[in-house]
């Protein structure tokens, strides 16, 4: 038996409303990642295989994936 959902029409303040908490989650990612990673000593980060220029990129690739 299959059974039928009807579904509402997102509303335009709903999908606003979406999309900024999904930027804020976005924003909160990229600020944490790139603290913590500019915390660590150039030695933690060489045992990380990171080097503290690549810090901005790897923040931008955590606020992408969320």
């Amino acid at each position: 038996m299959t059974t039928l959902v009807a579904t509402r029409p997102t509303s335009p303040l709903a999908r606003l409303i979406g999309r900024l908490t999904a930027w804020r989650a976005s924003a909160r990612a990229y600020g944490t990642t790139r603290r913590e990673l500019s915390a660590l000593s150039e030695r933690e980060l060489a045992d990380l295989g990171i080097h503290r220029s690549m810090i901005e990129e790897i923040a931008r690739q955590s606020a992408r994936r969320g």
